[in-house]
């Protein structure tokens, strides 16, 4: 990297995503209350799109504002079904509800992705993947949030697709990254253009 890059974000997954595409970076996380921003977009009637877009610029720009010179990546994802956006389940009740509305319905997955630098966004990409749900039963509802709950309970959707949340599903028509919650592909095309990552 011709500039140190920074992932704004303190999840696993996406920091996992980078290192396995031997982009090398530093994870640095800053303080945004995600809940709240979330809950003032919904009420201001912010499209779903526009709210996983917001999030991740917020974390960005927290991390540029403490870091210049550096590019700072943040991301973001939500969940969105029939326009309303779903947030982290607070409980295995909570869980249950959601994919309960879920199963036998479609819904769509938003992960944004904006890039900081000098606390100033420069690139920003928001990926979309549509999913289909199954008409799973009760039974294996339940038996599926008793064994995944630590897991799950971290995702929008309470899922994830990489484990035993693929068995949720008869159809995903988009990009598997996205699904994960970082636009790789996307990321890596905009940093190779840049010559950040060689070409």
């Amino acid at each position: 990297m011709s500039q140190p890059l920074i992932l704004a974000s303190g999840s696993k997954i996406r920091a996992d995503l980078l290192r396995n595409a031997n982009v090398a970076f530093e994870v640095l996380t800053a303080p945004v209350d995600e809940e709240m921003i979330r809950q003032s977009l919904e009420a201001e009637g912010t499209r779903p799109r526009d709210i996983a877009d917001s999030l991740a610029e917020a974390k960005a720009q927290r991390v540029s504002a403490k870091v210049p010179g550096a590019l700072v990546l943040g991301c973001d994802q939500v969940l969105d079904f029939e326009g309303e956006v779903f947030a982290k389940p607070q409980s295995q009740e909570d869980a249950r509800a959601q994919l309960q509305r879920l199963r036998n319905n479609s819904h769509s997955l938003l992960s944004a992705a904006v890039i900081y630098e000098d606390n100033k966004p420069i690139w920003r990409h928001v990926g979309i993947v549509r999913l289909r749900m199954r008409d799973f039963t009760d039974d294996f509802l339940d038996a599926y949030i008793e064994r995944n709950w630590e897991e799950i309970r971290h995702t929008v959707g309470c899922y994830q697709l990489e484990a035993e949340g693929v068995r949720l599903f008869t159809r995903v028509d988009g990009d598997y990254f996205t699904v994960l919650g970082m636009p790789l592909l996307e990321i890596l095309a905009y940093l190779t253009l840049r010559g950040d990552l060689q070409r």
